[in-house]
């Protein structure tokens, strides 16, 4: 049974800091692309950050220089992690992890399987 749980979401001041995780389970994880994507209410989902099975990572622009994605290659469970620094009331949104058996990407229909979301709240 595929499972990605996501984790970490809450409220947090301009400014603070939070991390996020991921765990994937059900299939070789390790061999997928991973990414985090956010959704905020009235607004299409958007790519945050990925990585990609081989370590590269890749981010939005909104977030670069503040937001990093890492992976953990577990014997039957993948970690995924996005460490939020500096963060602004527009990173208000609920976060969802996804991995895609092909090329990282940042268009969200070429990711196969999704988590049920974790809700991040900045207050200004």
């Amino acid at each position: 049974q595929v499972q990605l749980v996501e984790s970490g979401g809450g409220l947090v001041q301009a400014g603070g800091s939070l991390r996020l995780s991921c765990a994937a389970s059900g299939r070789t994880f390790s061999s997928y692309a991973m990414a985090w994507f956010r959704q905020a209410p009235g607004k299409d989902r958007e790519f945050v950050a990925g990585i990609s099975s081989d370590f590269s990572t890749y981010s939005a622009d909104s977030v670069k220089g503040r937001f990093t994605i890492s992976r953990n290659n577990g014997r039957n469970t993948v970690m995924v992690y996005l460490q939020m620094n500096s963060l602004k009331p527009d990173d208000t949104a609920v976060y969802y992890c996804a991995a895609g058996s092909g090329t990282s990407t940042s268009i969200p229909s070429t990711y196969n399987y999704w988590g049920q979301g974790t809700q991040v709240t900045v207050s200004s």
